[in-house]
């Protein structure tokens, strides 16, 4: 599904929140104010959503059902959004790693992983490798939060 859409510059806050919203969704963007999404009900209804706030700040939007011209154009979608939360889930484990001493410190870094995990994969829609080793990584850090506290 594409949305296209076009909002005024000013006042930049709308236009501000409706680029927060769509990244929340980890589209594509296939050029400026042209995004992509899996196709589905669920795509739809977020992208009528956003197309209507688009509309009610002074914008136009229209959605689109589309196929790609060919497979390398899909391939290459596929992978720019793959790649795009690859990244996000080894900043995770990045994190992940590094153990801090004070407990209360390792118990807001297991919280914080834990719903970023969770806000990562509500918009990972071809989940790459690093999705499975993030979580592991977030687990074991838990694991290891229990065991100091278990010879504390």
């Amino acid at each position: 599904m594409l949305l296209s859409y076009r909002m005024p510059r000013e006042p930049s806050q709308p236009r501000i929140a409706v680029w927060r919203k769509l990244e929340r969704l980890g589209v594509a963007r296939l050029g400026d104010g042209l995004i992509a999404l899996p196709a589905g009900d669920r795509s739809r209804e977020q992208l009528d959503w956003i197309a209507e706030e688009v509309v009610d700040n002074g914008g136009a939007a229209m959605i689109w059902i589309a196929s790609p011209g060919d497979i390398a154009q899909e391939r290459a979608v596929i992978d720019g959004m793959r790649a795009a939360r690859a990244a996000e889930y080894r900043a995770v484990m990045e994190q992940a790693a590094t153990v801090p001493a004070d407990e209360a410190e390792r118990t807001r870094l297991i919280r914080r992983l834990r719903a970023e995990l969770r806000r990562i994969t509500d918009r990972d829609h071809f989940a790459p490798a690093e999705r499975e080793a993030a979580r592991i990584a977030v687990q074991e850090l838990a694991e290891k939060d229990v065991t100091v506290r278990e010879r504390a």
